[in-house]
């Protein structure tokens, strides 16, 4: 059995009674995969943020750039992979697009969820002057809504 397989028949092992009435399996295992990558994502920028970067700003020379934007472009490329793999393995298998469509058009989605955590980051911590962790935290429930939107109906479009 594969760890996708293996994986799925242990989600679906909590899709019991009271979830059944009030949301699609598809859309449980959505969260379930999109929660477990988000609390990957969390941990490993607190981690970065508060224990592996040193300093407050960092000079390429030809731009500088602060410690919560440097956490945020190292987990980037982290939670892109294992975020495709769960979701085109568990929520959306069976898309019809194919892995070379699919996995263009979650780059794009992906892209975009970047864009609005850079613009939040910016706003949450230097602006209103929110701890970046926690920032970084309420950034990522704001893109839940249109990340799960984008995927559902355009990158994994058709998917079972």
């Amino acid at each position: 059995m594969k760890l996708a397989e293996k994986i799925t028949k242990l989600i679906d092992l909590f899709y019991v009674k009271p979830l059944r009435g009030v949301m699609p399996l598809q859309t449980f295992r959505y969260a379930v995969c999109g929660g477990g990558n988000l609390v990957i994502n969390w941990l490993l920028y607190a981690l970065l943020y508060d224990v592996v970067l040193g300093f407050d700003y960092l000079n390429l020379g030809f731009v500088y750039i602060s410690r919560h934007i440097a956490a945020l472009a190292v987990t980037f490329p982290v939670t892109l992979f294992t975020g495709y793999w769960l979701q085109s393995r568990i929520s959306f298998k069976g898309s019809p697009l194919g892995d070379r469509v699919s996995s263009v058009r979650y780059l794009v989605t992906t892209l975009g969820s970047l864009a609005i955590n850079y613009v939040c980051l910016k706003i949450f911590v230097e602006w209103v002057g929110l701890y970046a962790p926690l920032a970084q935290v309420i950034t990522s429930l704001i893109t839940i809504v249109y990340s799960y939107l984008l995927q559902k109906y355009w990158t994994f479009r058709g998917a079972k």
